[in-house]
């Protein structure tokens, strides 16, 4: 079974499900309140009540995912703790509940996701559409046809900024909603080339916030399930007629989801003025389908990592020839010293792919260009903490390893590393395709056994083997080479 957790910036959220017969069936799925947004005061610190409440609400999720047997989950936080100063604290408690990796994604992996949740559930496989997903914290508008997307991106307006800043008072005033309506436009203008009508076919709200007030619109008889400007600007006026958010006694609404709908309501006409938009189709997938179905993916081998490690190399015109014999010596010698688990199998192999991909800034220190590129970059279907692990492979391919102290610890890691940097320079001595004549071992200390005619074929390898001896001493490891 398949588990995604969202921890958005209004509520946290699970779905579990399972994949049958080419599609995600939804088993589980549980929503928990808690507007963790509105725990940021004006530096962007979560106060220690938003903190309390937000790890409380972890522990009931935590409670349902107890009854399932879970195979893969992947725990996403979006737009607030992406924001907040002080994100570190509440994760760190968060991580203990789960007892899981929280990943902070940027805005850009949350619309890709959104994305591939809403594509996967729709039947018509070529349609160039608008996916458009309005969230506590933040607004995804992602355009594609089919599977693939063609633009994404997250504009920082949602339902709880939008709420604080024009109904914090509960009141529904003509000038609050006008006013909200042209912030929200201002958000989106310098978008405009990317989304409007035209571009695409049809346009799909994918947000909890969408579907209710979809569903508001339908049970009060303003219009049916498609939202268009005309039936929202009914329900406005309805809402501004009611004067305040405690005497929306509309059809279908729940008291506490009132706020947000009201903010929802003014981003939507915003949004749907500003590209032009006549008509949203509300559709129920989103973040968490796609995180499932991203999942499944990386299971059955059609992982989005390898397509964006590709990418990446085509864009900064990654010697490929060179970079693939690294990534399968490396594969190689890392699978000769007998790694404890499989854990870094992945990102070595991606790693010595993009080794040399910091060359495309300058030749001179590569290693550290490449470095900062793969933790910065944004790489689709990577986690933050995925990219760092790689860009810790990536800078200690070579130059010394006393930066490399805390990495070391780690007896895989170490061997990774060791893997990386020797397969660099037996492919830079032109040692091609004769992995078999290399014995490499590491329990205590480095053992390399080489041919003995080596050292004519290659006069430089034996230079360059002395001068990573001398780097793995510097940190109190020996590295013996033998010439047999």
């Amino acid at each position: 079974m398949l588990a995604a957790v969202d921890l958005g910036s209004n509520s946290f959220r699970l779905h579990i499900g399972k994949y049958e017969d080419g599609r995600i069936k939804i088993i589980q799925s549980v929503r928990e309140p808690n507007r963790l947004a509105k725990g940021l005061d004006k530096r962007n610190n979560l106060s220690e009540t938003s903190i309390r409440v937000g790890v409380e609400a972890l522990e009931r999720l935590r409670g349902v995912l107890n009854g399932y047997p879970i195979s893969a989950m992947r725990v996403a936080a979006t737009n607030t703790l992406r924001i907040a100063k002080n994100a570190e604290v509440f994760l760190h408690e968060a991580e203990k509940v789960l007892d899981h990796p929280i990943e902070v994604i940027s805005g850009e992996e949350e619309a890709r996701l959104i994305y591939m949740g809403v594509a996967n559930v729709l039947p018509i496989p070529d349609e160039r559409r608008l996916v458009i997903d309005i969230g506590g914290g933040s607004t995804e508008l992602i355009r594609g046809k089919g599977q693939k997307i063609e633009r994404a991106e997250s504009f920082g307006v949602g339902t709880v900024n939008q709420s604080m800043l024009f109904f914090s008072e509960g009141k529904i005033k003509a000038s609050s909603f006008k006013a909200a309506i042209l912030s929200a436009r201002s958000r989106f203008e310098g978008a405009g080339s990317f989304y409007r009508s035209g571009d695409w076919e049809a346009a799909y709200g994918s947000s909890g916030t969408i579907r209710a007030i979809s569903e508001l619109i339908e049970a009060n008889n303003i219009g049916n399930e498609r939202l268009t400007i005309e039936s929202l600007n009914i329900l406005l006026e309805l809402m501004i007629q009611k004067g305040h958010v405690n005497r929306l006694n509309l059809a279908g609404l729940r008291q506490q989801r009132s706020l947000s709908i009201v903010s929802g309501v003014s981003i939507l006409i915003g949004l749907m003025q500003e590209f032009n938009i006549h008509e949203i189709h509300p559709v129920d997938a989103g973040l968490r389908m796609g995180i499932m179905w991203d999942l499944h993916f990386q299971a059955t081998k059609r992982d989005r990592r390898d397509e964006s490690v590709h990418e990446i190399i085509r864009r900064y015109e990654v010697d490929t020839d060179r970079a693939n014999a690294v990534a399968d010596m490396a594969a190689s010698l890392f699978k000769q010293m007998n790694p404890e688990s499989k854990i870094y199998n992945k990102y070595l192999y991606w790693s010595a792919l993009l080794h040399e991909v910091g060359v495309f800034i300058s030749p001179t220190n590569y290693h550290k260009h490449g470095a900062y590129l793969i933790e910065h970059a944004d790489l689709a279907g990577f986690t933050a903490r995925e990219q760092k692990q790689m860009s810790v492979f990536v800078l200690g391919q070579k130059g010394n390893l006393v930066k490399m102290k805390e990495a070391l610890l780690d007896i895989d890691m170490l061997k990774a590393i060791l893997a990386l940097r020797l397969a660099v320079i037996f492919t830079y001595a032109h040692v091609v395709n004769q992995i078999d004549e290399i014995q490499l071992k590491f329990k205590k200390r480095i053992d390399i056994a080489l041919p003995f005619n080596w050292q004519d074929r290659y006069p430089t390898l034996i230079y360059w083997l002395e001068r990573e001896r001398e780097c793995w001493e510097e940190v109190g490891i020996d590295l013996t080479i033998r010439t047999d």
